[in-house]
């Protein structure tokens, strides 16, 4: 497909490299020749330097001939201004727009015909929503689901005092005494697809697939102590902070907002009536003490500033705080943070792309698109979901006598509301949930490409 996308920051530079290793032949615009010119180098694709909201830069860039135009400049209004314009240009384009403002979320939502808006995404309200799912239901590093709430794939590290150390997966059913399966190891960095022989060891992240039921059973077997989150402190003001402590006052957590522009305290304050906002550096250890770091359920650093987010997180493991979610913008070597403990880790342009990956595919390949796309294993593997259709080979026939291609595993199957975890006799029918888990060496476009 053709694809524009316009502007090259954190989240345009990482759609532009998901997108090219998967075969688009991409466009990108920006303001700034230097950005562009890195861009350049670093993928093979067409750069064009102007205003996106200009028609003669959408011009340039081949608007009337794109199947796919991706707004993600850092303002809202140039991005409403550009899908707008670019869909009178050519009116059968698909159009992602990126609005982060919460004024505009209502409205946006109501006129989105109006501004040619096939889809509009919003990294901190989806990061947001991820923080509150961890809060709200503690033990492990991160949480995806499926199939509608049913199905959930959650990661956690094994110590070396976890039960699970040294456990192989052919007893793993005999050790946890619950139904789970292990689909993906991170180890040293590195993704595995494990079968029954694997061993799982110290310092292991796995992700596990089960039903939200068989994961707190999980928990509990494990010795893994959760309870309700009573108070949380989030370190930083901006806009994932403002949606994060909305939604855990709604599910009655007290909130404390730390913010070290005194403008931006005013306009919380003001926003949100019934949220401690106090002034002040969230990177003052004896701030933090004040303010009862020790005593919280929950710390949660959201700053602009990747580094001062796993500063504040160290001291906070340090205050022996339970849990801490630690938001990176554009960090990404995973084996420094492996060895940190700064709790989960969340990206807000990674969560963003996952959704306009699934919208990519989807129309790319109409019949039997992903329902869901997630990646997981520090961008190593996939996790998709996929509706099971009349188009869909080997209706019926079991696991065992299937041939499925390299490092692909069928997580998990959901059938009239009821998730199993399969095995060799597992099979599945027209109106199933499958989900599957895949490393990246090849784009799962729908079901049947899984098979050898």
């Amino acid at each position: 497909m053709k694809i524009i996308i316009a502007g090259d920051g954190k989240v345009g530079s990482t759609l532009t490299k998901q997108l090219v290793a998967e075969g688009h032949d991409i466009t990108l615009i920006d303001a700034k020749a230097e950005v562009l010119e890195v861009s350049e180098e670093r993928y093979d694709i067409m750069a064009v330097q102007g205003n996106c909201a200009s028609m003669a830069t959408l011009s340039k860039a081949g608007v009337e001939e794109a199947d796919l135009l991706l707004v993600m400049t850092g303002a809202d209004e140039v991005n409403l201004l550009c899908s707008t314009i670019a869909h009178g240009m050519n009116p059968k384009l698909h159009t992602i727009a990126r609005i982060r403002n919460p004024e505009y979320k209502d409205q946006i939502y109501q006129m989105r015909h109006l501004f040619g808006l096939s889809m509009v995404v919003n990294p901190e309200m989806q990061a947001a929503i991820e923080m509150e799912r961890l809060i709200k239901y503690p033990g492990f590093l991160k949480r995806d689901t499926f199939a509608k709430g049913r199905v959930e794939i959650v990661e956690l590290k094994i110590g070396e005092d976890s039960k699970l150390c040294n456990v192989g997966l052919f007893d793993l059913q005999n050790v946890v005494k619950c139904k789970i399966l292990v689909c993906a190891v991170l180890r040293n960095s590195k993704a595995v697809i494990p079968d029954g022989n694997f061993v799982l060891q110290n310092g292991d992240r796995i992700f596990v697939t089960a039903s939200p039921r068989e994961l707190t059973i999980f928990l509990k077997n494990m010795g893994i102590i959760t309870h309700k989150a009573k108070r949380a402190l989030l370190c930083g003001g901006g806009r994932l902070s403002y949606y994060l402590a909305q939604m855990l006052w709604h599910d009655g957590i007290m909130v404390e907002i730390i913010e070290q522009d005194y403008d931006r305290c005013l306009s919380l304050a003001n926003q949100l009536p019934n949220i401690t906002v106090v002034h002040g550096d969230a990177s003052n250890e004896f701030l933090l003490e004040r303010e009862g770091m020790g005593e919280c359920d929950a710390l949660v650093t959201l700053t602009g500033v990747d580094e001062m987010n796993l500063f504040i997180s160290l001291i906070a493991d340090k205050a022996g705080v339970p849990q801490i979610i630690t938001k990176l913008g554009r960090l990404t070597n995973n084996r420094i943070l492996d060895t940190l403990p700064v709790g989960s880790t969340i990206s807000p342009k990674d969560l963003c792309c996952n959704d306009i990956v699934r919208y990519v595919r989807a129309i790319r390949n109409q019949t039997g698109a992903a329902q869901a796309v997630n990646v997981i294993a520090d961008g190593q593997a996939e996790a998709i979901e996929f509706i099971v259709d009349g188009n869909t080979k080997h209706c019926g026939e079991p696991l065992k006598k299937l041939k499925l291609k390299k490092n692909i595993r069928v997580a998990g199957i959901n059938r009239h509301n009821s998730f199993e975890i399969p095995n060799g006799d597992s099979f599945y029918e027209a109106g199933n949930n499958v989900i599957i888990v895949t490393s990246r060496d090849e784009v799962i476009y729908q079901l049947n490409d899984i098979f050898a």
